[in-house]
C-alpha cells in the first residue's frame, strides 16, 4: 500500500479486505482502520514520517526506529550487518506475533502499556546473545564506532593537508630555541610539583610528571596538543567548561589556527580573535559560542607561552601552535 499512489491504494482497500477474508486471515477492524487513516492523511500531506513509521510498527512487526542507543538506518543505507540483523529481528517479532506476545490491535490504538512492551520485547532481544554468540546491540553499536572513527580520522587527514598548505604558504616559522627552553623549564618545575597552574596541561596531554620528556620540542609539542585533542576524556577531574575546547570541530580549528599563523606574532588570539577567523565577525551569536569554546585553549596556550598575558601570539606560540595541531591530527609534527 505504501509503494502506490495513496489515492490508489484507498481505492484498493476494499477487494484486499476481502481477499484476506477469503484467505482466512482478515486482519482486524483496527487495523483497517488506520490504514485507511494513515493513507488519507499521506494523499493530503498532513502524514509525517513518523506517522508512517508509527503505523508500520503498529503491525507487530516493523522494529521501533530508535532501541536503546541504536537508531536504525533507513532501508537503503543499512550495512550488510544492520541489514542481517534487522531481518533477524523482524523474524523474531513475527514469531512473538504468531504466539500472542505482541497484540497489535493494542499497538495501533496507541496503547502506552502495549507500546512499552512492544520496545521492551525488542531490547531484550537486541541485548541478549544469539545462536552464533553474537549480541546484536553490541555488534552495530562496535560497527558505528569503526565508521564515526574511520570518518574522523579521514576528516583529520585531510585537515592537515590543508593546514600543510598554508604553512607552505606563510614560509619559514623559525622555532625559538630560547622561549622554547625557558617555557620547558618552567613546565617541568610547575607538572612535576603538581602546580595547579599546569593540572589541565597534564590531564589533556597524559605526561608523566615524573618522567618528563627530557627532549624541550617534544614535550612542549605533546602538552600542546593536548589542548587540541586529549589524549584521554578528563571530565571526571576537570569542569565541563574547562573541556569546551574539545567541542572545535577540524574546521574550526584549522581556520583560527591557519589566521594565527597568516598573522605572525603579536597577532591578537582572545576567544572573540580566534572566533572571527572562523565566522563572520558581524554574526554575534556565533562569534560569543565560539569565543566560549575558545577561552580553555586561550588559558593553556598562555601556560604553555604560546600566547603573552595580553593574548598575542608569540614567536614560541606562531611556530608551535602550528606544529601541536599537525601532530594532534596526525603525529607528523616536525619540530
Amino acid at each position: 500500500m505504501l509503494t502506490m499512489p495513496s489515492k490508489d491504494a484507498l481505492a484498493a482497500l476494499p477487494t484486499l479486505r476481502r481477499e484476506l477474508l477469503a484467505a482466512g486471515n482478515p486482519l482486524s477492524a483496527g487495523f483497517w482502520g488506520s490504514a485507511e487513516s494513515v493513507l488519507r492523511r499521506i494523499g493530503t500531506g498532513a502524514a509525517t514520517v513518523g506517522d508512517v513509521h508509527g503505523w508500520l510498527e503498529a503491525t507487530g512487526t516493523e522494529p521501533t526506529a530508535i532501541i536503546g542507543m541504536y537508531v536504525w538506518d533507513e532501508e537503503s543505507a543499512r550495512t550488510p550487518l544492520g541489514r542481517e540483523l534487522h531481518d533477524l529481528l523482524v523474524t523474531h517479532l513475527e514469531a512473538a506475533l504468531r504466539t500472542g506476545a505482541i497484540d497489535p490491535d493494542r499497538l495501533v490504538a496507541d496503547d502506552p502499556a502495549a507500546t512499552q512492551e512492544y520496545v521492551a520485547l525488542q531490547e531484550r532481544w537486541m541485548t541478549a546473545p544469539l545462536p552464533d554468540g553474537r549480541v546484536p546491540m553490541g555488534e552495530l553499536l562496535d560497527e558505528e564506532d569503526d565508521d564515526f572513527l574511520a570518518e574522523w580520522d579521514a576528516a583529520e587527514r585531510a585537515a592537515a593537508g590543508e593546514l600543510r598548505d598554508v604553512l607552505a604558504e606563510v614560509g619559514e616559522r623559525p622555532r625559538p630555541d630560547s622561549e622554547l627552553q625557558a617555557a620547558c623549564r618552567r613546565l617541568r618545575t610547575s607538572l612535576r610539583s603538581r602546580a595547579l597552574s599546569t593540572s589541565l596541561l597534564h590531564a589533556y596531554s597524559g605526561v608523566d610528571p615524573d618522567n618528563l620528556d627530557s627532549d624541550d620540542p617534544r614535550l612542549w609539542l605533546r602538552l600542546a596538543a593536548g589542548v587540541i585533542n586529549p589524549v584521554y576524556e578528563p571530565s571526571d577531574v576537570i569542569a565541563a567548561d574547562e573541556v569546551a575546547g574539545i567541542a572545535l570541530d577540524h574546521e574550526d580549528w584549522l581556520a583560527a589556527v591557519a589566521g594565527l599563523a597568516r598573522g605572525g606574532p603579536t597577532t591578537p588570539a582572545s576567544g572573540p580573535d580566534l572566533a572571527r577567523f572562523i565566522v563572520d565577525a558581524d554574526d554575534d551569536d556565533d562569534v560569543r559560542v565560539l569565543a566560549g569554546w575558545f577561552i580553555p585553549v586561550v588559558e593553556q596556550w598562555q601556560v604553555l607561552g604560546a600566547l603573552d598575558k595580553n593574548e598575542r601570539l608569540t614567536p614560541l606560540g606562531w611556530w608551535g601552535i602550528p606544529e601541536a595541531l599537525l601532530q594532534a591530527w596526525s603525529g607528523d609534527a616536525v619540530g
